[in-house]
């Protein structure tokens, strides 16, 4: 026993020190080399509300040599630090930055979604600094983000004092006609001016560069360069008719106003949410801007180095799971806590029979079949409603469903076959009693707050987080917890799910190395998020047409939800490993799951 409490104790100190190192080399990565300034502002915009951005100064701009900026945004259901890939690369090549939460998303203000001006108002910001040059700013969004630069432009137009310069949509269209309101026919217009015009358009985007064909069929992301949208988009604003489809990656020329311009489109063969994370969307986002405003410091577009930063995050954020789980460990081994601690390591059940082995594989596949089927339709149902955390809704509400369906299939298990071959509920740790039960509780909520702790101690010194492509678990501001209700939507699940694997399946069915058995049960519990979106994107791969189009919001959540479902099966097995206590790890990713869900999603103003 004394032998684990110093294991425990040694793996705390490892894993505060790699925590420490991430934090250490993702500030060196966001700074390009601790030579940059970077701050979290939280601006009073001239529409009156508070938005929270990250503003990095490199050291070639100052008043003397001011130099050219961008504004970048994220798109709906994420947060500033999804556009690291962009900041990072653009800050090393000499621009200012402005990466900004839009409004009622981060940890910026909530507002109607129809007062979301967050472009433009990062863009004002900029235009009234020193070291910006004054000439050359420009915008960028993702998604919604862009957008939200197409109505930056709108803003810019209808001030009578333009301030952008350049604007590159990621994963939006551009606007290329209104409606002739006496007439409702389409009139092609060019709404960008004077100004440097790109589109990246993923070739398997989800949600834009559709079109209708004349027979009513949609023409998606794959045949956009085809479109109407497109042709008149690097015709600059002429009617389409009789022009040819555009050219990826082909500099449209213009003269306007005696300004010579250009547009052009970027076609990456990408997924929408995949640009977050691709060299090939990266490097179109380097060349435009180098391009359209002049890289202070220019460098080769394919070299690139925010692959490491996402890399160090990730090992940051195993290595806070090693804390949380070695600090469980050193806890159960205070006196307070003393009567949690096992007098031995659980061991593996019993159930290497035929009836065993038949109980355990159909069970199991019963729960991932269960999760598979009740994904798309309870999700959509929890984003329908009038919430103000819809993706919480929804990912809440399957959450709890396959939890009531885990303790269904436990007791279903335990009354038609357990019970009748010796199953012990107190021997496995299903019977805690009711005193060590709330110290179960009250030992969740020290480790959550030391661990949380940790991470806001980390954003502090270091603006750094964990992180991993759409997985994110990050520092908050107060507001959030105004949410916290929603937490309460995945408890049922997390717990149930870590008593499934530690209490019920923990067991020789899978063989006599607990390691494959833990391989197994976390393999099962991602099948919902593994297959859901092989067969969506399959499709769309093959048929050039979603699976299932009305759910692609719904599916994209399952991305980081692979990783989540696995790594948490871990979580459960390391800390029931060392404390026979399954709901100590079954509560504590529960919080974890349900902060890092209402944290990362966008908040609609009830």
């Amino acid at each position: 026993m004394e032998k684990t409490k110093k294991r425990a104790i040694i793996c705390i100190a490892i894993s505060l020190v790699i925590i420490l190192l991430s934090g250490v080399v993702t500030s060196f990565i966001q700074t390009d080399g601790f030579t940059a300034s970077m701050r979290e502002l939280f601006l009073q915009t001239d529409s009156g509300y508070t938005m929270c951005a990250y503003l990095f100064v490199p050291k070639n701009a100052t008043a003397e040599t001011p130099a050219p900026a961008v504004v970048t945004s994220h798109g709906l259901y994420n947060n500033k630090e999804m556009q690291d890939a962009n900041f990072v690369e653009l800050v090393r090549r000499g621009f200012v930055v402005l990466a900004i939460d839009q409004s009622s998303h981060g940890d910026s203000q909530i507002l109607p979604r129809a007062l979301w001006d967050g472009v433009y108002q990062g863009a004002l910001m900029l235009s009234r600094q020193p070291f910006v040059d004054k000439a050359r700013i420009g915008i960028t969004g993702h998604s919604m983000g862009g957008m939200s630069s197409n109505g930056a432009i709108n803003s810019d137009n209808a001030s009578g004092n333009q301030i952008i310069s350049a604007v590159l949509l990621n994963c939006a269209s551009p606007t290329v006609s209104t409606r002739n309101p006496e007439t409702n026919e389409t009139v092609y217009t060019n709404i960008y001016g004077t100004r440097k015009a790109g589109v990246l358009a993923a070739m398997y985007d989800e949600f834009f560069f559709s079109q209708r064909t004349e027979d009513g069929k949609t023409l998606r992301a794959p045949f956009y360069l085809e479109s109407d949208n497109a042709k008149s988009f690097v015709n600059f604003g002429k009617d389409p008719a009789g022009l040819d489809a555009a050219t990826p990656g082909k500099y449209y020329t213009e003269t306007i106003d005696g300004v010579e311009t250009f547009h052009v489109i970027y076609q990456p063969d990408i997924i929408h949410p995949w640009s977050h994370f691709s060299k090939k969307a990266t490097t179109n986002v380097i060349e435009f801007f180098d391009k359209a405003l002049g890289s202070p410091n220019p460098i080769e577009a394919s070299n690139q180095i925010w692959q490491w930063k996402e890399a160090v995050n990730f090992i940051g954020f195993l290595a806070w799971m090693m804390f949380i789980c070695s600090f469980c460990t050193f806890m159960v081994y205070t006196p307070a806590f003393a009567s949690l601690r096992p007098k031995k390591e659980p061991e593996m059940l019993h159930a290497d029979s035929k009836a065993g082995k038949i109980w355990f594989w159909c069970l199991l596949a019963a729960g991932a079949l269960f999760g598979t089927l009740a994904y798309r339709p309870i999700v959509d149902w929890g984003r329908s409603m009038s919430v103000a955390q819809s993706e919480a809704m929804g990912l809440g509400l399957w959450s709890t469903a396959c939890g009531l369906f885990a303790i269904l299939s436990m007791l279903i298990y335990y009354f038609c076959f357990g019970k009748k071959n010796g199953y012990d509920g107190k021997a496995t740790g299903v019977n805690l009693g009711f005193g060590n039960l709330l110290k179960t509780v009250l030992l969740a909520l020290i480790v959550l707050t030391v661990a949380y702790g940790v991470l806001f101690t980390l954003d502090y010194f270091f603006y750094a987080d964990f992180r991993l492509w759409t997985l994110s678990i990050k520092a908050f501001e107060a507001p959030i917890l105004r949410y916290l209700p929603y937490v309460l939507l995945f408890f049922t699940y997390y717990i149930a799910a870590s008593v499934a694997a530690n209490c019920f399946n923990f067991s020789d069915a899978t063989g006599k190395m607990s390691w494959v058995n833990t391989i197994v049960l976390s393999v099962f519990n991602a099948i919902p998020a593994l297959v859901l979106p092989w067969i969506q994107y399959w499709h769309y791969y093959h048929a050039k047409d979603m699976m299932w189009p009305s759910s692609n919001m719904s599916v994209l959540w399952l991305f980081p939800i692979v990783l989540i479902l696995i790594i948490t099966t871990v979580v459960d097995r390391i800390v029931y490993k060392r404390t026979k206590n399954a709901y100590l790890p079954g509560i504590i990713n529960a919080v974890i799951i349900g902060l890092m869900t209402i944290t990362n999603t966008s908040t609609t103003l009830m």
